[in-house]
């Protein structure tokens, strides 16, 4: 198991990507209580599929924890339930962690989705501190960072389960993706570590150039980078109460009288494509030799063009999948170079 480490590590790193696609999924299309409860979906360890299974019926049995549907009111089943013409309340307690009754199977089962992927890599995750424990006398920060990781991980899934109870506070929501982001820096710490071309390497043997300037420049960029998703969150939450107030099919009012929070975010892009065109042109005038340098690019085109479709376009579909994806991988790009360049210096 020891030898498989770096292949846990790819697969762990994969599957948070995955999870943050599946995210963005959710709130792209407003799913984010598609299930009112956590780990189950009303009760259920497979969600159900039409209304009929969690609204109330006569002559129906109930099993102990499923979550109902009644004059739009979540209700739990205290004890296995066999229904008869009336309603026994004594066999039920209203849900009380939030009053959201709503079903809608698309939704359900997108969030059910993106519980499944985060599921899949806690599998992975468990793999990669088991292999991590055979690494403690060689190299101690192996498997530091791998249960750091780990841990991480854990709380990450108590703030799921925090938001679909606060019903997607924005507070927690920002919390929650801040904390996937230093997963994937403390994944990739563990990849630069692992991986063949920096394992034991030195200075010498390194295709790359070391430059202060652009060191800092990275640091800086990839810090303006979680700025800029964390308060990309904020937006989300307030195109999500204009869907609220006007429908999610009025989406030409999603941003309609926008707060500062949407200008800031606008206007701080500005800053962030100068500080990366930097990084650029100094590994193109100094021949520093990061290629890496050349996605960080691409994915900043990329995240302009999007930002704009949502913009002007009304949220094209796949937009804000995209836009938040690529943010996610632009941040870990250049975080990741930052290492390489701190390992040149070295």
């Amino acid at each position: 198991m020891k030898k498989r480490l770096p292949l846990f590590v790819k697969l762990s790193l994969i599957s948070v990507y995955v999870i943050f696609l599946a995210g963005s999924v959710v709130r792209m299309t407003g799913s984010g209580m598609g299930c009112p409860d956590w780990p189950k979906c009303f009760g259920y360890f497979i969600p159900p599929t039409s209304e009929e299974q969690i609204t109330w019926q006569p002559n129906t049995d109930y099993k102990k924890g499923v979550i109902i549907i009644k004059d739009e009111t979540l209700y739990v089943a205290q004890k296995d339930v066999k229904t008869y013409l009336t309603f026994a309340a004594n066999n039920w307690a209203k849900y009380t962690k939030h009053s959201y009754a709503t079903f809608n199977k698309y939704h359900t089962w997108t969030e059910y989705i993106n519980r499944l992927a985060s599921a899949v890599a806690g599998v992975f995750f468990l793999f990669l501190i088991l292999s991590s424990l055979k690494y403690w006398k060689e190299n101690k920060e192996i498997t530091i960072l791998a249960w750091l990781a780990f841990i991480l991980m854990l709380v990450e899934a108590w703030l799921g389960k925090i938001v679909v109870d606060s019903n997607l506070k924005p507070t927690i929501i920002t919390i929650h993706m801040v904390g996937g982001l230093i997963i994937i820096a403390l994944l990739l710490r563990l990849r630069f570590i692992t991986s063949n071309k920096s394992f034991g390497a030195n200075k010498e043997d390194s295709t790359y150039r070391y430059n202060s300037l652009f060191s800092n420049l990275l640091i800086i960029s990839a810090v303006f980078s979680l700025i800029q998703i964390a308060m990309g969150t904020q937006v989300r939450q307030f195109i999500d109460e204009q869907v609220k107030l006007f429908g999610f099919e009025n989406k030409n009012y999603s941003l309609l009288n926008p707060n500062f929070k949407f200008y800031f975010h606008r206007s701080f892009t500005i800053a962030i494509v100068l500080i990366n065109l930097g990084l650029f042109y100094l590994n193109q005038l100094k021949n520093l030799g990061y290629k890496l340098v050349n996605w960080v690019v691409f994915l900043l085109f990329l995240e302009t063009i999007t930002g704009i479709l949502m913009y002007y376009a009304e949220f094209p579909m796949g937009t804000q999948a995209t836009h938040l994806l690529a943010g996610a991988v632009l941040f870990g790009l250049q975080f990741y170079l930052w290492l390489q360049s701190r390992k040149v210096k070295a």
